[in-house]
């Protein structure tokens, strides 16, 4: 598990890195888990809200944390993914995602994948960038909706999971990244799953995985 650590502090990102400002609570957890992840503890047990800290903190730290992740994991295989190889969002023949963010997109749009990703990413960082939303100062409550935002968002990141294990995982074996995206997926899969921040019915089209690879089923 040290290993996981090392291979996603690499600098081959998709874009740049959301990080937080030092000396905030937030960056303090970020910090702890970072380092619980490098010590190589069971992810079941490193996922659980450490004593005397906010849930919205702990999820807030896990939402940015994750989206770092996934881009640098997209970021592997982006050059492979391209209109023609993906022409649209799916997960396999019976799993396709069409992009709506409400203002551009107003209704669901079938478009590329690598189209599709760009435009979630490029959503998520507009949010996670806004004080508002994601607060920097720990004093700044969060919005009433917030769980219901980083629901969305983490939604929305799993279904890049979904597309790169199913289209690209030949990709990530060839560059020896198996190890690594596996152990994001559980740490993924086990915090989501902890605070049910995903509904069951998204972790279908990688159900059987799941299952074989995390050891439980989705709550």
């Amino acid at each position: 598990m040290a290993a996981l650590g090392n291979f996603f502090n690499k600098d081959k990102t998709f874009r740049p890195k959301k990080k937080f400002q030092e000396g905030t609570m937030r960056h303090q957890l970020h910090k702890q888990a970072k380092a619980s992840l490098q010590q190589g503890l069971d992810l079941r047990q490193v996922v659980n809200l450490p004593d005397n800290e906010e849930i919205d903190d702990w999820i807030a730290v896990h939402v940015v944390d994750f989206f770092n992740r996934i881009n640098l994991i997209y970021g592997t295989v982006c050059e492979q993914c391209t209109p023609a190889t993906c022409p649209t969002m799916s997960g396999g023949a019976k799993y396709e995602y069409m992009w709506a963010d409400g203002e551009r997109f107003k209704k669901p749009t079938k478009m590329p994948a690598s189209e599709y990703i760009n435009h979630l990413m490029d959503w998520i960082e507009k949010q996670i960038n806004d004080e508002n939303l994601f607060p920097i100062v720990d004093t700044s409550p969060f919005p009433r909706n917030f769980r219901q935002i980083c629901k969305k968002i983490l939604t929305r990141l799993y279904r890049v999971f979904v597309h790169v294990y199913v289209h690209h995982f030949d990709a990530i074996v060839n560059i020896g990244a198996e190890p690594h995206v596996n152990a994001c997926y559980k740490h993924f899969f086990y915090f989501v799953n902890e605070f049910k921040l995903v509904d069951k019915k998204e972790f279908e089209p990688l159900k059987d995985m799941t299952i074989r690879l995390c050891g439980a089923q989705p709550l």
